[in-house]
């Protein structure tokens, strides 16, 4: 597995984002041990970076992580995010430093750890400058608790005010072949400042693997059920998008899957997604998309797809990114 350059910190190239093995989308949750499983044959392909939340679950999928990495801790990247759970009594979001030192002391309990890689503020507070949040995480990097911090799904001009109080060195939002807003201002800003990008569902909520061409199958409660692009006829009329990955992926002899994640790869060394899975075959599938080379031809016409139908998130999820 080849390796991405995030600010200081070198993690694998691909990922693995963990969240789906605890929350919102089918299956989360049922079969602990196959997820287990997962995470390993993915630390045995190489993959170093493993990505996770406290408000997933919540709580739940840093456990998982903690017993899934027990003998292995020093050979991954392991990320984690807070500021979606306050832990000072403030209602809603909450990165205020108390907040900030109370979730990474149990971020590295249930991870069974004494530092965090790559510590992200899940979301930007708009009720707490970002200088004061940052202050607070560079508090924890003195202290040997965290080793590099992160913000997610932050705009340009907060990312350039974090990173004056401390060095940021990776952003994560959401970008694939049907989700491409940062390349307007966000990844510009990263690449003049030296911040790596990690991409969140760059298989598209699982659209982009072929395996979601309708609802039925989706347990109740899955996320997706909600998702603008999955719903009121978005889903049918985006099924284009994916008509024609898979047809770059006869081409090359890939899977949909291979093809947006070698796309994604191919946009720059600072580039490193963390596509999600519950299961080992997929993992050893998305991993082997580091090895795969488009052709400058088929990177053009996976440029030239039409944009997605719906928006990316509900309305109230909208309202909480690019800030």
């Amino acid at each position: 597995m080849q390796v991405a350059s995030l600010g200081a910190l070198q993690a694998s190239r691909i990922g693995l984002g963990v969240m789906g093995m605890s929350a919102f989308y089918t299956g989360a949750g049922r079969d602990e041990a196959e997820s287990i499983r997962t995470v390993r044959r993915a630390l045995d392909l190489g993959v170093t970076h493993l990505d996770t939340a406290e408000v997933y679950g919540p709580y739940v999928n840093e456990e998982l992580v903690g017993r899934a990495v027990r003998g292995r801790r020093d050979d991954v990247v392991i990320a984690t995010k807070f500021g979606l759970v306050s832990h000072s009594g403030r209602p809603g979001p909450d990165s205020t430093p108390a907040s900030v030192r109370a979730a990474v002391e149990g971020s590295l309990r249930r991870l069974k750890t004494d530092h965090i890689d790559l510590y992200y503020q899940h979301r930007v507070d708009p009720g707490v400058p970002i200088e004061e949040t940052v202050g607070a995480l560079s508090d924890l990097v003195a202290a040997g608790k965290v080793r590099h911090i992160g913000l997610s799904e932050a705009a340009a001009p907060t990312i350039r005010r974090a990173h004056a109080v401390h060095p940021v060195a990776a952003v994560q939002s959401e970008y694939s072949l049907w989700t491409r807003d940062v390349e307007a201002e966000v990844l510009p800003t990263l690449r003049a400042l030296g911040i790596g990008l990690v991409p969140y569902a760059p298989l598209g909520h699982g659209f982009l693997t072929g395996g979601v061409r309708t609802l039925d199958g989706l347990d109740a409660t899955d996320w997706r059920r909600t998702n603008p692009r999955f719903t009121g006829g978005n889903l049918a009329r985006n099924l284009h998008i994916l008509d024609q990955v898979r047809d770059i992926a006869d081409e090359a002899g890939a899977t949909p899957a291979q093809i947006a994640l070698a796309w994604l790869l191919a946009q720059g060394e600072d580039i490193a997604p963390i596509p999600g899975t519950t299961r080992a075959d997929r993992a050893e599938e998305n991993c082997a998309a580091d090895t795969l080379r488009l052709s400058p031809d088929q990177i053009t016409r996976l440029d030239g797809l039409p944009p997605a139908s719906g928006e990316r998130h509900a309305e109230p999820d909208m309202a909480s990114i690019d800030r």
